[in-house]
């Protein structure tokens, strides 16, 4: 969301989740609407120059910049009923992969993301420190891979499956609309169980010696082609 009018409207409709602004010298009119964003409880976020620059991208004119929709902690039916894409991590071990996967969902504009894991508090903060506290801006949930398929089902998701067992690669495969992606541990793979209930099984091309691709590159692989697919046109 960019500039002050769209900004305040939104405040209104207190769809806000968080506002970015320059830490120097920023305009009279976007340090006052932060100041309101924050006396209603919105995360409002002070970056260098250089960091806004990027976010605001090619709208170099805005003032302040802001992000909408729904609450992080929603919950998982709210979540995949948005109709976007929704990423289940299955049994993964490293937290740090965790993480980087995390990172890259959001950064893809993921509407959450799920992982089956057996991680006690301390791993699961290590996952979501790696991944740059995404869980700030995206729900990031903690459920078993039935739970996350049930759920996607009663909310009319494809489920599409990353394997080295699919028959055909992320740009044949179309990766556009409502979906469910599967992407299992580091070593195992998706269990079997998840692969027999998946709508597509992908398979991203390899031609090294080792066995596969970290998981955060799998992730990031298969989320720049549903970019590429639905057109997605980044500032």
């Amino acid at each position: 969301m960019i500039g002050v009018g769209d900004v305040a409207a939104a405040l209104a409709r207190e769809e806000l989740r968080c506002v970015v602004i320059p830490a120097e010298s920023p305009a009279r009119d976007a340090e006052l609407l932060a100041e309101r964003a924050e006396r209603a409880g919105v995360a409002v976020h002070r970056v260098a120059a250089r960091r806004y620059d990027r976010l605001r991208g090619a709208h170099s004119d805005a003032q302040i910049l802001a992000l909408a929709g729904p609450d992080p902690r929603a919950g998982i039916d709210e979540v995949m009923a948005r109709g976007g894409a929704v990423w289940l991590l299955a049994r993964p071990v490293y937290p740090g992969n965790i993480g980087f996967a995390i990172r890259t969902a959001e950064v893809s504009g993921a509407d959450g993301i799920y992982v089956d894991c057996d991680f006690d508090h301390a791993g699961r903060r290590e996952a979501t420190r790696a991944g740059m506290r995404a869980d700030r801006y995206m729900p990031v949930g903690w459920e078993t891979s039935a739970t996350v398929l049930d759920a996607a089902r009663r909310a009319g998701k494809r489920v599409v499956a990353i394997e080295d067992v699919g028959a055909r690669t992320p740009w044949q495969t179309d990766l556009t609309g409502p979906l469910l992606l599967v992407v299992g541990a580091e070593a195992e793979g998706v269990p079997a169980a998840l692969l027999a209930a998946a709508d597509d099984t992908v398979r991203i091309p390899m031609a090294g010696f080792i066995a596969s691709y970290n998981l955060q590159a799998a992730v990031a692989a298969v989320a720049a082609e549903r970019f590429r697919q639905q057109g997605a046109n980044q500032p």
